[in-house]
């Protein structure tokens, strides 16, 4: 063995052997949409004394923290994002309105002397209603939340009075001075009575005690809050006023609630497609390539095993569209694996390499460079996706880029150490049809005795992609898509029904419960979901009796709150992440190849994104974050096809400067269609097993992904070259009547663009 190969396989063992050990010893987080609970976004708020910058937010999460340990929440999580946000994960909460109460009041606690009934009369003066509704006019605050020392819940066993708060003050005299001027009014009168208020709102105005001397006060810093509590009531209140206040107000612009049964679900589901999916595409690979395709098998599972080792290893948390993103990236390792046999197989039996190895050899270096530019143009889709998406599609992003590295160490690595030690061996050497390279395959075959013409006449092509294209637009135009509660604001809940019921009726109820807006669909079986505008807590209880009416009985799995400040920003960064998808696209693409190509591959891109977006509006299928992660994978499956094509048109140049942009590039076409229609047979028997085996949740991804698969597999091969073709020629005549030359000006002629692809710079 040579020096080379003992070092890949020195590091592939490496590889894996960490990954093992890693994957045995450290457990991967899971979202909440997997295991259950409640996650809610908080931001802050600037008040007329304090601003809501990182410092004031750093303390409000301190505060938080302490009272999201006294709720008792196992494994909690909470993380500040940005200079205002906080992103509260509670674990098992399935009821997130006592949570959201808890975590979102202020908790401003001050003790104010009363001036009497009435209205205010002097700066400075404040009039709230008391317990029982009357209006007291109080003066400033004698003593502040910080002021507090303790607060116990307790209960009165021998005095009768049920449960009561009491409250410590760290300022003793602040208290005995504060009580000690009330206790100096006649009893009965209401500035004989001091008043605690809790975020604007008294909680308690006792009247002093007779006892008390004028002037005296109560020493000892301690009092008690009397009403009317319940014991929940009375230790959430001890608990707010014992955590203190929050340095900054904060909203909730953000919650997201998945029944434990919903996330166990999803799990099974998502590991039934990945079984089926992987064994599908592994039983194709192995019948297409043979003894090649069994060692490609095991490399994916290698590239399996690589991905969740990183995922665990990095301490990222995997989430359900991560789920699918690692099932999908299966399918990408296997165009890497397909990449590279297709060249063998070209260099095997077209330019007669002497033996197996000599071919894989030369198909690991020829495919090198198109693995690479593919795995660069996803990256770019998945940095996209991890920096301007959020929540699950955030995770999305990092099992998608975890993946697409995988792929090129599964590939290049893995694979090309296996295949090298098999086809070494001599009773391999003596049966080249056992390693599937010696065939040529169906598809070559077949395209090698028509060799059809398929860039003859390039603006055909272009005109079909432009019906296509006016067709999914006029969807857009005239239905409008659906865009979802995270791109809008709203509240979106799932209910599981006692019995099926159909959406017109639940509609029915709820128009009768008040809530005629609202948009019903079922999301399979025994399950609606429903969509709003913002809907407080007391009219979810509504929603979902109307539900529970008409379904008898509902049970809440799925409980979505996108504040309309988040929805703008969410949908703003959904329109930059495509901005800055296609833009990125196309420099890179620009800079690897010539900028006719770049410009021809965002062309089919944009034309793949306004295709999928009118099915979806077409079909009204939602368009939300998980529709947009679809999107961007589709960008980079389009791309990579396309960097497929070009890179052969580069390579083909190199040999042939001369020869004319549409006949090099028709060679290029016929040469790639073999790697291009096995790759999308294997993405397409991964994407089915999750759409048809993935569950409801990811239904619509998997429908986005094989719609767009089979529009990107179209477009980079009848959209992408046409159009690169039909630029070259607009630029050759360009330059020709530049230099005061007349007609028509071929792809060999002006400035070559050989010449350009030879050297892989574009000008």
């Amino acid at each position: 063995m040579k020096r080379p190969a003992r070092v890949r396989a020195l590091f592939a063992s490496a590889v894996v052997a960490v990954s093992v050990f890693v994957a045995v010893t450290v457990p991967v987080r899971l979202g909440l949409d997997l295991r259950g609970g409640t996650q809610i976004v908080l931001e802050t708020r600037s008040t007329p004394t304090t601003e809501a910058d990182e410092e004031a937010t750093d303390r409000t999460l301190e505060v938080l923290r302490g009272r999201i340990d006294a709720l008792g929440v196992a494994e909690p999580g909470i993380v500040r994002s940005g200079d205002d946000r906080i992103i509260v994960e509670l674990p098992g909460v399935q009821d997130p309105r006592r949570a959201a109460e808890v975590l979102g009041r202020t908790a401003q606690l001050s003790v104010h002397p009363v001036l009497g009934p009435g209205t205010a009369r002097q700066e400075g003066e404040r009039v709230l209603p008391d317990e029982s509704g009357e209006r007291l006019r109080l003066g400033g605050a004698s003593l502040t939340g910080r002021d507090v020392e303790g607060a116990e819940a307790l209960f009165d066993q021998q005095g009768g009075a049920g449960w009561h708060v009491t409250v410590d003050f760290e300022d003793d005299d602040g208290w005995a001075r504060l009580t000690g001027a009330a206790a100096c009014r006649p009893a009965g009168d209401p500035q004989r009575r001091v008043a605690i208020v809790l975020d604007d709102r008294i909680i308690s105005s006792p009247q002093v005690d007779p006892s008390v001397a004028c002037g005296a006060g109560i020493t000892g810093g301690s009092t008690r809050i009397t009403g009317s509590f319940s014991a929940e009531e009375a230790g959430e209140l001890a608990l707010l006023v014992h955590g203190g206040a929050l340095p900054v107000p904060v909203e909730t612009v953000e919650q997201r609630t998945v029944g434990p049964t919903l996330g166990a679900e999803a799990i099974e589901a998502s590991a039934w497609a990945a079984v089926a999916g992987t064994s599908l595409t592994a039983v194709f690979v192995v019948a297409v390539y043979r003894l090649l395709g069994v060692l490609a098998t095991l490399a994916l599972l290698c590239h399996g095993l690589i991905s969740y080792a990183a995922l665990a290893a990095l301490g990222a948390t995997l989430t359900l569209p991560g789920l699918a993103g690692f099932v999908l990236a299966v399918g990408m390792a296997v165009d890497a694996n397909v990449l590279v046999f297709e060249r063998a197989r070209e260099e095997y039996g077209v330019r007669g390499r002497p033996s197996g190895r000599s071919a894989l050899t030369a198909g690991f270096r020829g495919a090198f460079s198109a693995i690479a530019d593919s795995g660069v143009t996803t990256l770019i889709a998945a940095a996209l996706l991890f920096v301007l998406a959020s929540g699950p599609v955030k995770g999305f992003g990092v099992t998608l880029g975890i993946g697409v590295l995988a792929s090129m160490i599964s590939a290049l690595v893995i694979t090309r150490v296996l295949a090298e030690f098999a086809v070494a061996r001599r009773w391999v050497h003596r049966r080249p049809g056992i390693t599937g390279l010696a065939s040529a395959g169906r598809v070559r075959a077949y395209l090698t005795r028509r060799d059809p013409r398929l860039m003859r006449r390039p603006r055909r092509w272009l005109a079909v992609s432009a019906v296509v294209l006016v067709v999914a637009g006029a969807g857009i135009v005239v239905r409008g898509p659906n865009v979802g509660v995270e791109f809008t604001g709203g509240r979106l809940i799932e209910y599981s029904t006692g019995t099926a019921v159909a959406p017109d009726r639940a509609r029915a109820a709820l128009a009768d419960a008040g809530f005629p807006q609202a948009v019903v669909q079922s999301s399979g079986e025994n399950r609606l979901t429903v969509r709003t505008g913002e809907l407080t807590d007391a009219q979810a209880v509504e929603v979902a009796d109307a539900i529970g009416g008409a379904g008898g009985g509902a049970e809440k799995v799925r409980d979505e709150l996108i504040g309309p400040s988040l929805g703008d920003e969410l949908r703003r960064n959904a329109l930059i992440a495509l901005g800055l998808a296609l833009g990125a696209q196309l420099l890179y693409l620009a800079a690897r190849f010539r900028w006719v190509f770049g410009a021809g591959a965002v062309g089919a891109l944009a034309h793949d994104v306004i295709v999928l977006t009118g099915v979806f509006a077409w079909l009204g299928r939602p368009v939300d974050g998980v529709f947009l992660a679809a999107l961007l994978t589709v960008i980079g499956y389009s791309v990579n096809d396309s960097v497929v094509v070009f890179d052969r048109i580069r390579e083909l140049w190199r040999k042939d400067g001369g020869a004319p942009l549409d006949r090099v590039t028709d060679r290029a076409i016929l040469q790639t269609v073999p790697r291009t229609v096995n790759t999308g047979i294997g993405v397409v028997l991964i994407l089915a097993a999750l759409a048809l085996l993935g569950g409801d949740s990811l239904t619509d991804f998997a429908l986005a992904l094989l719609i767009g698969v089979a529009v990107g597999t179209y477009s980079s091969v009848l959209t992408a070259s046409p159009l690169a073709i039909a630029l070259d020629a607009y630029a050759g005549d360009g330059r020709r009547r530049g230099r005061g030359g007349s007609g028509r000006a071929t792809s060999g002629t002006g400035e070559r663009p050989g010449r350009a692809g030879a050297t892989g710079r574009g000008k």
